[in-house]
């Protein structure tokens, strides 16, 4: 988001040069730079033992496609905090070993999402309101219900790096 008006305030910024960041939003009554800002949140691609992968459907996402669990994060918590809450809130599910995947921008949201592998031992889920349904699926199969593989689709980033760290890539 690019700020017009001082949130403090309420004065309209003016541009001021600011270094290499180029021009940036400025009140000159609070004497402080406003510069961009943007949501972030988590995606999670959650497996267990058996090689299988936690996939969910939210109907307000997609009633064709199963989906990862994510969620943005809040002021003070990490990405990794974040990840591990999510999981537990929309699956019912403990995280045990937790490996980065990378960030990926997300442009229609303008977000940027830090992307998780997690791995928890295989249990029933616990869902949240927000999940309609979910269900343990083996990974060679998960691309049949998730949503296609596209150039910028970073869900199969992830895919990939899960592939290749459960050596079958």
């Amino acid at each position: 988001m690019r700020y017009i008006f001082c949130p403090l305030c309420g004065t309209e910024l003016e541009l001021i040069p600011a270094g290499d960041d180029g021009m940036v939003p400025y009140c000159g009554k609070c004497d402080k730079r406003w510069f961009d800002t943007f949501q972030s949140s988590v995606i999670v691609l959650t497996y267990n033992e058996f090689n299988e992968v936690a996939l969910a459907r939210q109907g307000y996402l997609s009633h064709k496609y199963a989906v990862m669990t994510s969620g943005f994060i809040t002021p003070g918590e990490t990405a990794e905090t974040t990840a591990v809450r999510e999981v537990r809130e929309e699956l019912g599910l403990e995280i045990e070993e937790l490996d980065f995947a990378g960030t990926f921008w997300f442009k229609p949201q303008e977000m940027l999402m830090h992307a998780f592998i997690g791995f928890t031992r295989k249990k029933d889920f616990v869902l949240s309101d927000e999940v309609e349904s979910a269900e343990w699926i083996p990974v060679l199969e998960a691309p049949n219900v998730m949503f296609p593989r596209k150039p910028g689709n970073f869900i199969y980033n992830m895919y990939d790096q899960l592939l290749e760290k459960l050596g079958l890539a």
